[in-house]
């Protein structure tokens, strides 16, 4: 079932569909309510211990408004440079060969890059916290390099929950982009995989499990993170990097967008961009976030507020526009079209391809693999 492009006044109406499109999308869409809800249940379970604590405690909800502000003010000047600076020090990484399933999936050389994160969260309230992370310090990506390297790099982002390498290897066809001449670079968010603490009961959880101050700093260290992870790719002779992530990793690779101009292309897929609109229609985290705001006199448009402050609308993106791709799917409820048309109005109507499945399914994905295949030929080759 083909997707298409958007027109200038963004993606189809339902009556510009076919007939065989729009069933393809509801049903797609009804399957994404399931998914969302427990999606939704995972993240509530990650809220709820910083929530119980703010209600319990009258200096917790004080700290938390006042960390709402401390974001808040960073939002409002608009500056890269400032909320989301760039790494000082070079990282000090360590290499070693990944297992034979991983080099069997590639088909060529994969190693296993790691380094000390040198993140340091712009809160003060927060360095106490995140200096006692054991594992989410240090930084995670699998290397998919060609033996005649350095080739032009393609990385990628998970999206939430979704970190293991080779569901993502496969999910995105990388063994026929690495065929294809790229090198790939499979880059773990903050608190996924080998990243998350002990005792998290799921790969993620950290994420959401010190509040919104909490996610506001994960941002900021998966943007510093991955542009450590430039540097290193830099100083191994790679000269061409693009950039593209599902969901989460979407989320990221639009920020990322907004910091650093090495990057030659970025192609958000099904990215979320406005993440207080997303939480409101997620139940039953909605319902929590709700009365955490009620609980701790905080509206809906205080958190706004602060949460811009990790949002790519908030950001001009340096990446030209002619190398930015968007691709959402219509029958999306996880991240909804909408967030992506959103993306697409700040990014001066860039590229946006969509298609008709939804957050997991992406129906005619070979459509778009082709289409970013034609984005990214020129620009990296």
């Amino acid at each position: 079932m083909p997707g298409g492009e958007a027109g200038p006044r963004g993606l189809p109406a339902r009556a510009d569909l076919t007939w065989a499109q729009r069933a393809v999308v509801d049903a797609s869409a009804a399957a994404d309510f399931g998914l969302r809800t427990a999606i939704s249940s995972l993240v509530g379970a990650a809220l709820l211990p910083p929530m119980v604590t703010g209600l319990l405690r009258g200096s917790e909800t004080i700290a938390e408004r006042r960390n709402l502000a401390f974001y808040a003010e960073l939002a409002a000047a608009r500056s890269v440079a400032t909320s989301l600076p760039a790494p000082t020090d070079p990282p000090k990484v360590s290499t070693r060969p990944a297992g034979p399933v991983a080099q069997w999936v590639a088909h060529g050389r994969v190693e296993q890059v790691r380094f000390a994160s040198g993140f340091r969260p712009l809160n003060p309230e927060l360095r106490g916290l995140w200096a006692g992370f054991e594992h989410n310090n240090t930084v995670h990506a699998q290397h998919w390099r060609h033996d005649d390297g350095p080739r032009p790099t393609l990385c990628v982002i998970h999206g939430f929950l979704g970190s293991p390498y080779l569901f993502n290897g496969l999910f995105f066809s990388l063994p026929w982009f690495f065929k294809s001449g790229y090198d790939i670079v499979l880059y773990t968010l903050p608190f996924h995989g080998p990243r998350a603490e002990k005792g998290s009961p799921f790969s993620g959880y950290g994420i959401f499990a010190n509040g919104m101050a909490g996610f506001a700093e994960t941002m900021g260290q998966a943007v510093y993170d991955f542009r450590s992870l430039m540097d290193y790719l830099e100083f191994t002779g790679v000269d061409r990097i693009a950039l593209t992530g599902m969901s989460l990793g979407g989320y990221t690779s639009a920020l990322i967008a907004s910091t650093d101009h090495r990057l030659r292309a970025v192609i958000p897929n099904v990215p979320v961009v406005e993440p207080e609109a997303m939480f409101d229609s997620w139940f039953p985290a909605n319902k929590l976030v709700a009365l955490s705001r009620l609980g701790g006199g905080v509206s809906r448009a205080d958190a706004r507020a602060a949460s811009a402050y990790h949002s790519p609308l908030n950001y001009r993106p340096l990446v030209p526009r002619e190398r930015r791709l968007i691709i959402t799917g219509l029958g999306d409820r996880l991240a909804p079209p909408e967030q992506s048309e959103a993306l697409w109005r700040h990014w001066d109507r860039c590229a946006l391809h969509w298609f008709p499945g939804n957050h997991i399914l992406h129906v005619s994905q070979p459509d778009y693999l082709r289409r970013m295949t034609r984005f990214l030929a020129p620009v990296m080759f």
